[in-house]
């Protein structure tokens, strides 16, 4: 299935100035992780963060479904590898399992009709061991009542976006899922705005060993 060119116009337009932070803190989380290890970044757009992380020393592999994201990636950033494909699970089978140190995804798993698919493939494909680094906007319900309140519901879970937000993350549920995979140690932090009314959550996760659904 295609995606829409769904905002990438030029390789520097990673969803705007809030595009660009975040992708600078996913750098910083991963700074200290050694130069030469694997990473999979699933759901890589037009390949910003992908640049950025082979530019720290990164071998990266980049996902998406959208043929123009994919077709910038490719000009942009020739010492990346990226593969034009859906999140589901044959792509396993595609990138190999237990193949990367590190599965980064941004802002991507709220869009996915089965979220499940997107973590249940970053852990086959993660090393025992490996880190999962999984980023989503934060919903909180104080943050839902202000939404609310300000009179922006409509917009904030608009049904006319074609490709928008389809599933709406708290920490709660997030964290609920990625245990429900199999990972472990999940810790969360925060990014833009402020206290209770959150941007996004940052949300780290280890790949000990066998999980459950089989893996």
């Amino acid at each position: 299935m295609q995606i829409s060119d769904y905002g990438y116009s030029s390789p520097g337009n990673p969803s705007g100035e809030a595009g660009f932070a975040l992708s600078r803190r996913i750098l910083d989380e991963l700074a200290a992780r050694s130069a030469g290890e694997r990473i999979c970044e699933l759901g890589c757009g037009n390949g910003y963060l992908a640049g950025l992380l082979t530019g720290a020393g990164f071998q990266v592999t980049g996902v998406d479904a959208s043929e123009t994201g994919v077709a910038i990636a490719r000009k942009t950033h020739r010492d990346c590898e990226f593969l034009c494909r859906p999140i589901e699970p044959e792509l396993v089978d595609v990138l190999g399992r237990d193949r990367f140190d590190a599965v980064v995804s941004s802002e991507v798993v709220e869009h996915m009709y089965r979220p499940r698919d997107l973590l249940e493939v970053a852990f086959s494909i993660l090393r025992p061991g490996g880190l999962l680094l999984l980023t989503a906007p934060y919903h909180g319900y104080l943050k839902n009542l202000a939404i609310v309140l300000s009179g922006r519901f409509d917009k904030h879970v608009n049904p006319l976006w074609d490709g928008g937000h389809i599933k709406f993350f708290s920490r709660r549920t997030l964290a609920a899922l990625v245990s429900l995979i199999g990972f472990t140690d999940v810790d969360f932090s925060y990014f833009g705005r402020g206290p209770l009314l959150w941007k996004s959550m940052v949300c780290l996760a280890r790949k000990d060993g066998a999980g459950e659904n089989g893996h």
